[in-house]
């Protein structure tokens, strides 16, 4: 199993500009994904990457290629709008990588998704995006430092998910799936929604919560992880620890405002869930291992 894509995925680009084509051509090089077509305005008709036919709209692409997900690749001022014609055309999983979008276009997009009964599940923005691998990859990670294995990774961080796959593949262990969610203030699909596909899923044995500074999704998180007495172990680093108030560092959304959002009070409330924290991210694969000895679970099977 693996949670929302896998090798039936059928994937179509959104936005075959230079970065869009670059990323989508390692995608497509990675375990043979599925990249069914792309979607560029005016570029209709003609073809990319050798034989991926291009439209000039999703709801063409739909009817034409049938695709089950997309990854977005539009530049900021435009994602937005590519975000919401995947959506018009129901499209069941749209990913979108593009950093910078406006903060009030992002409120526009979820309102947008919202009246349309959240049909479409969005992933990002600004995320490195998904992979299952030794099946599909569908954004801009590095491929070849995953593999196949049992351990679930959700990440606000692009950067600190290779960090943690790398460390879990070096262990012996690999990856069912990795998401990242994105480090915007307004995002589409939360810790918590990952955690719950997580949870349900037959082949993840244990999850790696990599946070930041900045927002509430990590208490958001712990306390699901308390409330649903979380059935597997989850470890978990979050970044910015020295960070000063109301200083942005690197995401948009990771800035603590108000004296919300600090490292130790999301620490905090994890500990307090049962979550094993590390301080440094180079201990992440090493207190993966004493929290599955500690229940007696063998990743490696």
């Amino acid at each position: 199993m693996s949670i929302l894509i896998d090798k039936n995925t059928r994937v179509l680009l959104q936005g075959a500009g230079k970065a869009g084509l670059f990323h989508a051509e390692k995608s497509r090089e990675y375990c043979e994904t599925k990249l069914v077509g792309a979607v560029h305005p005016g570029k209709g008709g003609t073809k990319v990457l050798g034989d991926v036919p291009v439209f000039d709209t999703v709801v063409e692409a739909m009817e034409k290629v049938q695709p089950t997900a997309s990854m977005i690749y539009v530049p900021a001022l435009g994602a937005a709008d590519a975000i919401m014609e995947a959506a018009a055309a129901e499209l069941p999983l749209v990913t979108c990588i593009t950093e910078g979008i406006p903060a009030l276009d992002m409120a526009k997009v979820m309102r947008y998704l919202a009246s349309k009964g959240n049909r479409t599940r969005l992933v990002g923005p600004n995320c490195p995006g998904l992979i299952t691998p030794g099946q599909i990859k569908m954004g801009i990670m590095p491929g070849y430092i995953h593999k196949p294995g049992r351990i679930g990774i959700v990440s606000r961080s692009g950067t600190l998910t290779y960090e943690s796959v790398w460390q879990i593949s070096n262990a012996g262990l690999g990856q069912s799936s990795c998401v990242g969610i994105g480090g915007d203030p307004i995002n589409g699909t939360s810790f918590v929604d990952v955690l719950e596909l997580f949870g349900d899923d037959s082949q993840t044995l244990a999850v790696i919560m990599i946070g930041e500074i900045g927002g509430s999704g990590e208490e958001a998180a712990a306390a699901y992880i308390k409330r649903s007495n979380y059935p597997k172990p989850v470890v978990s680093f979050i970044a910015g620890q020295t960070a000063p108030p109301g200083k942005r560092m690197g995401h948009a959304g990771a800035i603590i405002s108000g004296g919300q959002g600090t490292a130790a009070a999301k620490m905090d409330a994890l500990r307090d869930a049962g979550v094993h924290v590390t301080h440094k991210p180079s201990d992440i694969g090493k207190t993966l291992l004493e929290a599955l000895s500690k229940r007696g679970i063998d990743a490696r099977s």
